[in-house]
């Protein structure tokens, strides 16, 4: 797998923001990718150095909207989230920096 396909997007919440003074960055993953996936492909990307990968599969949850037509019923899509965890003296990921 590609790097470029293991990472999907980064996280932008409050939460994750919080953890980017403790080089910790929070990313939505490919559902397949593992932690060594995950761990190779920031390396690749981001020319860092990392220390530990944690993931979570998030699950769909329900959703429903009332409309004109009736009652909507749905749910969100399922998607996996890792954290990961940079060593002491490795340098920070350029991209989350610029958006403090």
């Amino acid at each position: 797998m590609n790097a470029y396909d293991v990472i999907v997007k980064p996280v932008l919440t409050e939460k994750s923001y919080a953890d980017i003074s403790r080089k910790r960055y929070t990313f939505i993953v490919n559902v397949n990718a593992t932690k060594i996936d995950v761990k190779n492909a920031v390396k690749e990307i981001f020319k860092v150095d990392v220390a530990k990968v944690n993931t979570i599969n998030v699950k769909p949850t329900k959703k429903s909207q009332n409309t004109k037509a009736g009652r909507v019923v749905g749910k969100t899509s399922a998607y996996k989230k890792a954290i990961v965890t940079l060593t002491s003296d490795s340098k920070p990921i350029e991209f989350f920096e610029s958006l403090n």
